[in-house]
């Protein structure tokens, strides 16, 4: 059976888009939780949701964009998101976690109607939902391609700089750090990397991945660096594992790579419990 996973293209897609997803979504998600944000993955993702029905709907309506993927618009709603969460952050200085909520609301409320107008649930919007192994399209793994490249780079290149925002704002302020243009900019890759994931991993499962591999790492790093790799190790294990039983048991992949993930992280609990135990 794993010759399969060499043998049909759509296989290769999802397994090298896996391979990317179980890269970027830990190390994003490891600084979300350090910022206190780990529901911004929740509310960028009905909005990207949003995204993708408007997308449907739009090239059912016009002739023009039915060719277009509807990833795009997902990618466009999550950017527009994304800055209109860190604008609301800065209305709402004392209360910064309002604005996910606020967002959350927004898309989901957007969503519903979209699918009214559209005249019911469009059967490919449940890949969206919870990912599915045979709807990854060459141009799905080219976006995440795309996606994981600028993620990588930036935190090769800024990653100094994110550490000191994520940690202390105020010093990064002090020490002259850009931290307006990094957090606008954290949360625009936060956006494209949950509409670039949700072919696989499912747009309402997305943040489970983001944070999960983070919370089991949390468990047993002893530094920051560590607790990246970490949970870059246990994303990997989890999606790779994921979407091998989807494909044997034919479950949605989203929910299978999750529940790998709750695993891992519930064996990282149970191993830290027992050393304490013998200590």
């Amino acid at each position: 059976m794993l010759a399969d996973w060499w043998q049909y293209d759509f296989l290769r897609y999802t397994l090298f888009s896996g391979i990317l997803i179980g890269l970027i979504c830990p190390i994003l998600g490891t600084f979300l939780i350090v910022r206190r944000l780990s529901m911004m993955a929740d509310g960028l993702s009905h909005v990207t949701l949003s995204g993708v029905a408007a997308g449907m709907l739009i090239s059912k309506k016009v002739a023009f964009f039915s060719v277009v993927n509807p990833l795009f618009f997902g990618m466009l709603f999550a950017v527009i998101g994304s800055l209109f969460i860190e604008r609301l952050r800065k209305v709402y200085k004392a209360y910064q976690d309002l604005a996910i909520p606020i967002i959350l609301s927004a898309g989901l409320g957007l969503f519903t109607v979209l699918i009214s107008i559209a005249d019911g649930f469009n059967a490919d919007l449940y890949s969206y939902l919870f990912g599915k192994i045979v709807t990854v399209s060459i141009e799905d793994l080219y976006a995440l391609i795309g996606v994981a490249v600028v993620v990588l780079g930036t935190v090769l290149l800024i990653y100094k700089e994110l550490f000191a925002v994520s940690f202390d704002e105020e010093f990064a302020r002090v020490s002259g750090v850009a931290r307006r243009s990094i957090n606008l900019w954290f949360m625009v890759l936060v956006a494209l990397t949950i509409a670039a994931s949700m072919r696989i991993v499912g747009v309402l499962l997305i943040s489970a991945l983001i944070t999960l591999p983070v919370a089991a790492s949390l468990q047993i790093a002893k530094s920051f660096r560590q607790t990246i790799f970490l949970s870059i190790l246990f994303a990997e294990f989890s999606v790779l594992s994921g979407l091998y039983f989807a494909y044997l048991l034919d479950w949605a992949s989203g929910g299978t790579i999750v529940l790998m993930a709750v695993l891992v992280m519930l064996v990282v609990l149970g191993v830290k419990k027992l050393r304490a135990a013998f200590r």
